[in-house]
C-alpha cells in the first residue's frame, strides 16, 4: 500500500470509519487531493523569500514552516511555501491554505490574515471532528511569516502579538483570552463563553470559538 494511502487510512478509520467518541472520520475528496498531491510543498529551504514563519501544534504533534514571497510596493504575496511533517489534515489545511492565499495573482498582507481557519475548513468541505483543530496550524504560521516580513522591513510596529487575532470582532475577543479560559479550568465551549462572553456579540463567530476551546483543551487536558 502506498505510504501516503497508508496513512490516510489509519487516521481516517479507527473501527469502521469512526473514532472511540463514535465521531466520523470520514475524509472529504477536497482532503484526499490536498493530502496525496499537496500544492505548494517545498523539500528544500526556498531560495527567494521575505518572510518565514514556524510553529508547532502539541495537540497534533506536528511542526510547521512557511515561507512567503511579498512584493513590497502592491503587499501582495507572491509565493507560500510550505513544509511538515504532521498528520493528513494538517497537510491538506496548509496545502489548500496555500492555495487561497497565490490564486488569481496572490491576495494582500490584509486579506491573507483575514482568512480564518473556517475558511479553509470551507474550500475542504470539513475536516473530521478531532482533526478540526489541524487547520489552525497552518493559519498561525502564516501569521509568523508575516510577522517575519515586518520585522525584516522595519514594519514592526505592524507586528501581530502571536495569540492575539481577534475572534469575537464586536467584544474584541482574541484567541488568548480563550486559552486564557481554558488555562483556567474551563473545559466546555459553555464553560469558555460564561468566562469571555465570546461568540454573544459576534454570532458568526462561534463555530470558529468552539474550533478553538477543543484545540486548547486538547492541548492543555487531554
Amino acid at each position: 500500500m502506498n505510504i501516503f494511502k497508508k496513512k490516510i487510512k489509519e487516521e481516517e478509520v479507527e473501527s469502521d470509519g469512526v473514532d472511540q467518541t463514535g465521531a466520523d472520520w470520514a475524509y472529504s475528496d477536497e482532503v484526499r487531493k490536498h493530502f496525496f498531491e499537496p500544492q505548494n510543498f517545498v523539500t528544500e529551504t526556498p531560495k527567494d523569500f521575505n518572510g518565514l514563519g514556524m510553529v508547532g501544534s502539541p495537540a497534533c504533534g506536528d511542526m510547521m514552516k512557511v515561507w512567503i514571497k511579498v512584493d513590497p510596493k502592491k503587499e501582495v504575496i507572491e509565493n507560500f511555501s510550505w513544509q511538515t511533517f504532521g498528520c493528513a489534515s494538517a497537510i491538506a489545511s496548509t496545502s489548500m491554505l496555500s492555495v487561497m492565499v497565490v490564486e488569481n495573482g496572490g491576495r494582500t498582507i490584509d486579506e491573507a490574515l483575514a482568512i480564518t481557519p473556517k475558511d479553509i475548513m470551507d474550500r475542504l468541505a470539513g475536516l473530521p471532528s478531532r482533526k478540526v483543530h489541524c487547520s489552525v496550524l497552518g493559519d498561525k504560521a502564516l501569521e509568523a511569516a508575516i510577522n517575519d516580513y515586518f520585522r525584516r522591513t522595519n514594519q514592526k510596529d505592524r507586528m501581530k502579538q502571536a495569540g492575539s487575532r481577534i475572534i469575537d470582532k464586536e467584544l474584541r475577543i482574541t484567541d488568548k483570552d480563550i486559552e486564557t479560559a481554558v488555562k483556567d479550568g474551563a473545559k466546555t465551549f459553555e464553560e469558555v463563553q460564561a468566562k469571555t462572553k465570546v461568540g454573544t456579540g459576534d454570532p458568526d463567530c462561534l463555530i470558529e470559538a468552539k474550533e478553538l476551546v477543543n484545540f486548547y483543551v486538547e492541548k492543555y487536558y487531554l
